[in-house]
């Protein structure tokens, strides 16, 4: 059987294995906020600890070691550390202007670390998986119960901020994107949007994956859409894999 090289072979020969939680992964490296803010951002006023987008940047050395543990327990599919690596999400630590460097940082960490993996006598292939996570805003529900109309982003705002995430996972070597852990549907068509008007930017496509988050035994989203109606609402996408979580 020919060796496979994309996604796409590989699927169709086995099932492809994705790694595990970035975040407890880090707890166990028992991280101080001087390990968040390295020597870069030593000054800044906010705190930082909790930001583990900026590993990326201030402790690579963690981040790798960690993609490597993965990549050696026998992962296919590795993700970035970028699960809030947008603008709207890094706001709140005032490091909107860090988007696309978190996102190209954090894409060629894992290929550094598969780079590694691969020089040292192991057997790929292996992908870099481009994380986009949920975001900290909401477009589908209102932030206060007095106001149902009230909304902290909108529509474009999320858009916009999925834009400059993504550019930077494809430009630091993203072999496939994955918008997962949806709570809300909306939020996820801005991120599909914004790939989509990424890729015919780019004129290339890579695989998009979508993982959707069920919160409760209702079998609804938190924004309360059933399995079938989330469907619908992004059946449109040319998507690879839809998971749930």
């Amino acid at each position: 059987m020919k060796e496979p090289r994309t996604l796409e072979e590989l699927s169709s020969q086995r099932i492809a294995i994705i790694d595990g939680a970035m975040g407890t992964m880090l707890q166990r490296e028992s991280l101080t906020e001087e390990d968040y803010r390295g020597e870069r951002f030593k000054d800044a006023t906010k705190l930082f600890k909790g930001n583990s987008d900026l590993l990326v940047l201030t402790r690579p050395d963690i981040v790798e070691k960690i993609h490597r543990a993965y990549l050696d327990a026998g992962a296919d599919l590795i993700e970035t550390n970028t699960f809030s690596a947008q603008a709207i999400s890094q706001a709140d630590y005032g490091l909107e202007d860090l988007s696309y460097e978190l996102n190209f940082e954090g894409a060629k960490r894992v290929r550094a670390a598969i780079d590694a993996y691969l020089a040292d006598g192991g057997q790929g292939p292996k992908f870099v998986a481009g994380s986009l996570g949920p975001m900290n805003r909401t477009t589908s529900m209102s932030r206060d119960v007095d106001n149902p109309g009230a909304r902290d982003v909108t529509f474009n705002d999320v858009k916009l901020a999925y834009r400059d995430q993504v550019r930077g996972l494809l430009d630091g070597g993203s072999d496939l994107l994955l918008v997962e852990t949806v709570f809300d549907t909306l939020n996820a068509k801005g991120a599909l949007f914004a790939i989509e008007e990424i890729f015919e930017e780019r004129g290339s496509r890579v695989p998009v994956l979508l993982s959707v988050t069920i919160t409760d035994q209702s079998g609804r989203t938190l924004s309360g859409q059933t399995i079938e109606a989330f469907w619908n609402s992004v059946s449109h996408f040319p998507l690879f894999s839809v998971g749930i979580n």
